[in-house]
């Protein structure tokens, strides 16, 4: 059985006017006739057919203002129903056909005015029944659709309010969405600070940041510490650079081996008048309850210990030909050498003297060759015997009881130097006399007495981190010292600059390379805090370390400001001192730049001469380093304090900027700051005694001249473009240049000169360190007579460091550096080639 909507027009109700009336009828609908439903699923569905039908009578009628309701005579509700179903139809299918019908007929005529609602009886609902057995919509029936066509105005007028009003809304939606966007943005940029935009704009905040006044404060609060000590020294640097902003600083001690004053002073006893002296040149029977300290501060660490009697002899700086003078006059074994500190390293004139048979020898500082106004008429110092690290690791020699020397090692005061001589010679300036032994002189016999100790104890460092962002596995190391010597001043002026540093990182500076801070312990006795921590990095440093700048001692002076750093980093360090110095302290005439590559003293030795990596220093000292003054530093005598030596720390605070300046620089730049075309010119200048250069070192000096202009010139500056810049293109850039200093590292030197033949000593004219001191060690092969068991290393160096080897390693680091140039050109013009 099939039940089904009738659905029928009649006119039982009439509109106002002429109208016609549609009603539904409902045919009886037994309970078993709507098994398959529910009743409440039954009546929601007639419902939506009542209106499904409404709605389409109402798009053939159009608007019922006036009209009556248009029944389109195509209408035809027909139902596509099974015949298997539909078998026998009965009275109420043929009623609803007839009703269709009549419809059908009244949808012809004409409508009326709109019918009063109230009049209007309730319509009830109906039962559709689909032929599947499943109540659908009539506008779901695509057969009923079919049947009629709908009134394109009205429909069109709907689709058009709905796009509009859509498009509306989506209008509304962004714009709401472009107010929440510009005031986040805006928000943002207002409580994150933006980095200066410029190179320049940073370099101008960050030497804002540096003042006199600063360093003042920082240096009073290090020199106030109750605790002298240098684990007290470490610990308080440690809490300043956290608290400053550096988020990752370590600690770290290393057990070492030091050699430390005794308990009783060293003395010089003259055999002859049995007049006993302190090293200062004091009686020991008159020395004051200050003199003991004093004393103590006075002595060579790591010498041999014991008493030696023996003859004075009188070597003046030390010399192969002071020496082969003094042989030809007397026999050397034993004897005490009275010897000048300058013009080489110390610890090439003890080798010599140790070669010589020689059982002692006395320092002094020559009045003629010490600073003006540097009173070291009376005073003792220090000298350190050993070339850096660990003693214990380095291994010492048994048989001068633990020492590195068999030399028994003794600073003296001019003072005392010059009654041991016998001399006459007085004054200082132009005017003075060196002292020297005059000839025809009875030597004096005298009783030297050591006493310095052994001991194991703890040395600290402190290393802290400002990460880069770019190259982060790139490190530029800033190291200074924090001894009890320094007073100070190095830490104050390595604080200023991390507080400098960390600040321009808080108002959104993020630098391009990390920089690596970093305080070391140890450094009075042979750098041992900064070759230790070096040792034990090494194979990180070698690949990652991109330069050092040194605070060993920023501020020994008041007369001259100095400027050391390796030929890669000449022309950074040039600019850098020439900029400062138009601003001059005192004002008047500011002196030319003074920078040179000399061989430099303290932690900087290890990174310079050990891994070739680039360095630069800025100090202010006492007069120009010259040929008899160059080594005077290695003499550590009693500083004075940096609020006697710089009451107002106006050159303090000058370091401290031009070391900033270097260190931005360092760190920010996309390509390294180095020319290898400088390298290239400084090799060239140190072969002008073309008496000993071969045509073929100098035709490679020239062709490494020509290929590191080109590399300069073709493959640097184009990578300085920002527009052309490529970072994998810079950071093999960076690469090469790094490594260019490498090539002139040599296997082995005399004692106390670097491997890194970029390094020259102090002297009249620039020349390879190497070559200066192989016709002296030649010299020294003949004039020496005998050889010193324990000597028989040493000796066998010097004696084999002769002009043909010196000139083989320098022609070897020399084409070295031309291919390591030439690889560079040929990378970057096969990269270029790809990247096209």
């Amino acid at each position: 059985m099939v039940t089904g909507k009738i659905t029928s027009c009649s006119q039982d109700h009439s509109w106002t006017g002429s109208s016609l009336t549609c009603a539904e009828d409902l045919s009886p609908v037994t309970q078993q006739e709507v098994q398959p439903f529910e009743t409440a699923d039954l009546l929601q569905h007639i419902r939506r057919d009542i209106m499904a039908y409404r709605k389409v009578c109402d798009a053939q009628g159009g608007p019922l203002v006036g009209e009556g309701l248009h029944c389109s005579g195509g209408l035809d509700l027909d139902w596509d129903l099974d015949k298997e179903e539909l078998q026998e139809p009965g009275p109420s299918m043929d009623r609803m056909q007839m009703q269709h019908i009549d419809c059908q007929r009244s949808a012809c005529s004409d409508p009326g005015p709109d019918p009063d609602p109230e009049l209007m009886e309730p319509i009830q609902p109906s039962v559709s029944v689909s032929p599947h057995g499943r109540f659908e919509r009539l506008q779901e029936d695509p057969n009923y659709i079919s049947h009629f066509t709908r009134a394109p105005a009205h429909k069109g007028q709907r689709r058009l309010h709905c796009f509009l009003l859509r498009y509306f809304l989506a209008a509304v939606g962004l714009f709401v969405l472009g107010l929440l966007i510009g005031w986040f943005t805006h928000t943002q940029s207002v409580k994150r600070p933006v980095p200066p935009s410029d190179s320049s704009d940073l370099l101008e905040e960050l030497l804002k940041g540096i003042t006199a006044e600063k360093i003042d404060a920082l240096q009073k609060s290090f020199s106030s510490l109750p605790d002298n000590s240098e684990e007290a020294r470490a610990r308080y640097l440690y809490r300043q650079w956290v608290g400053l902003g550096l988020t990752d600083v370590h600690l770290s001690n290393h057990t070492v081996l030091l050699s430390l004053p005794g308990s009783t002073p060293n003395t010089i006893t003259d055999r002859s008048s049995h007049q006993c002296f302190l090293p200062n040149g004091t009686p020991c029977d008159q020395r004051g309850p200050n003199d003991l300290p004093r004393q103590q501060f006075s002595y060579a660490a790591y010498s041999a210990v014991g008493s030696l009697q023996g003859e004075v002899v009188d070597v003046q700086y030390g010399s192969v030909d002071d020496l082969r003078r003094a042989k030809d006059s007397l026999n050397l074994t034993n004897r005490i050498a009275v010897v000048k500190l300058g013009q080489a390293p110390l610890l090439y004139k003890l080798s010599l003297l140790s070669e010589l048979g020689f059982g002692g020898a006395l320092l002094y500082v020559d009045p003629c060759d010490a600073p003006l106004g540097r009173h070291t008429w009376n005073q003792a110092f220090r000298v350190t015997l050993n070339p850096g690290g660990n003693p214990a690791i380095a291994g010492l020699s048994r048989e001068a009881g633990g020492s590195l020397t068999s030399l028994l090692v003794q600073p003296i005061s001019a003072f005392l130097a010059k009654k041991l001589l016998s001399s006459s010679s007085a004054g200082q300036g132009d005017s003075c006399v060196p002292l020297a032994m005059p000839s025809n002189t009875e030597r004096k016999k005298i009783t030297l007495t050591v006493g310095s100790q052994l001991s194991y104890k703890k040395i600290y460092n402190v290393v802290g981190y400002l990460k880069g962002r770019r190259n982060p596995d790139r490190y530029v190391l800033v190291g200074s010292r924090h001894d009890s010597d320094q007073r100070g001043g190095a830490s104050a002026i390595m604080n200023q600059l991390i507080a400098a540093l960390t600040e321009q990182t808080k108002q959104g500076w993020v630098p391009d390379r990390t920089t690596v801070f970093c305080s070391w312990g140890g450094s009075a006795l042979g750098n041992i805090g900064s070759y230790e921590w070096g040792k034990d990095n090494s194979v990180v440093l070698q690949s990652s370390a991109v330069a050092y700048v040194s605070l060993n001692s920023p501020v020994r002076g008041t007369e001259t400001l100095r400027a050391a750093a390796s030929p890669t980093l000449l022309q950074l360090t040039s600019d850098i001192q020439r900029r400062q110095l138009l601003s001059c302290i005192r004002g008047g005439n500011c002196p030319g730049p003074n920078v040179s590559s000399l061989q430099l003293p303290g932690d900087v030795s290890f990174f310079a001469n050990q891994l070739a990596v680039p360095t630069v220093e800025f100090a202010f000292e006492q007069t120009k380093p010259e040929e008899n003054t160059g080594f005077l530093s290695e003499a550590q005598f009693s500083v004075e304090s940096p609020e006697t030596l710089d009451p107002l720390f106006k050159f303090h605070e000058t370091i401290a900027k031009m070391t900033a300046e270097a260190i931005l620089r360092l760190v920010n730049d996309p390509v390294l700051p180095f020319y290898p075309l400088d390298i290239a010119l400084d090799v060239q200048n140190k072969l002008k005694d073309k008496s000993v250069i071969s045509p073929s070192m100098l035709s490679s000096a020239a062709s490494l001249r020509d290929h590191a202009a080109f590399f300069q010139s073709e493959t640097m500056r184009p990578a300085n473009d920002p527009k052309e810049r490529d970072p994998s293109h810079v950071r093999m850039l960076n690469d090469v240049l790094r490594d260019l200093e490498k090539s002139f590292i040599i296997p082995q030197t005399p004692p106390g000169v670097y491997r890194n033949l970029l390094y020259s000593l102090p002297g009249k004219t620039s020349l390879f360190s190497v070559l200066r001191f192989s016709q002296e060690a030649a010299l020294h092969c003949n004039v020496s007579s005998k050889a010193v068991k324990h000597n028989a290393t040493d000796k066998e160096v010097l004696c084999h460091s002769t002009m043909n080897q010196s000139l083989s390693l320098i022609l070897r680091a020399i084409r070295s550096a031309e291919r390591l140039v030439c690889f560079g050109l040929d990378l970057f013009e096969n990269y270029q080639r790809e990247a096209k």
